[in-house]
Parts: structure tokens; C-alpha cells; sequence
């Protein structure tokens, strides 16, 4: 399992630790990633997501997985919250056109 933000796609970054005699060592910043079940009203069910705690903090400030979903553009999700986010704008064009 890749260690990557489920809908945001953030991953692993490399830089240096720097000391303070000024040694420079190649080191892997790794996202804090969190095993959660966000639960989406539009939906109805509760996904299952591995996301960063700064991702999980900007859903919950947005009000939701549903609200921060259709709030972001389709090229910065990932492939598998893209496909979540076309599920919620389904079930939203099918609840208008049955009222």
C-alpha cells in the first residue's frame, strides 16, 4: 500500500536534515496518514478513506466529505475521490429530478 492521501494524493517528500555544523543528510518526510470511515450524507454510507490529518482537517472546515468534494476541481482528487465525487453529483441530479 502506497503511502499517499487517498483524495488529495499527497505522498512522501524528500529533503535534508541539516545539523547544526551544517551536515547535510538526505532524509523521506512521510505524510501522517489516518485509517477513517468519512460518512457522506448525500450518499447515505460511510467510505473508508487513508488521509492526511491536514486533509481530514480541511473536510471537516468545508462541513463534510460532500461539501469539500464538490467544492475542489476534479484534477487536483485522485482518481478515487474523483469517483466519489461523480457518485455524489449523480445522486444529487437524480433527488432535483425527482422533485
Amino acid at each position: 500500500m502506497s503511502r499517499r492521501c487517498s483524495i488529495t494524493g499527497t505522498g512522501s517528500q524528500y529533503g535534508n536534515k541539516v545539523s547544526h555544523s551544517n551536515h547535510k543528510t538526505r532524509t523521506r518526510f512521510m505524510p501522517n496518514l489516518q485509517h477513517v470511515s468519512l460518512v457522506s450524507d448525500i450518499l447515505g454510507t460511510s467510505v473508508p478513506l487513508r488521509v492526511t490529518a491536514h486533509t481530514l482537517r480541511s473536510i471537516e472546515h468545508n462541513g463534510g466529505l460532500d461539501s469539500y468534494l464538490l467544492n475542489h476541481r476534479v484534477a487536483v482528487l485522485t482518481p478515487q475521490a474523483a469517483k466519489l465525487k461523480r457518485q455524489i453529483k449523480r445522486k444529487i441530479a437524480k433527488t432535483k429530478a425527482v422533485a
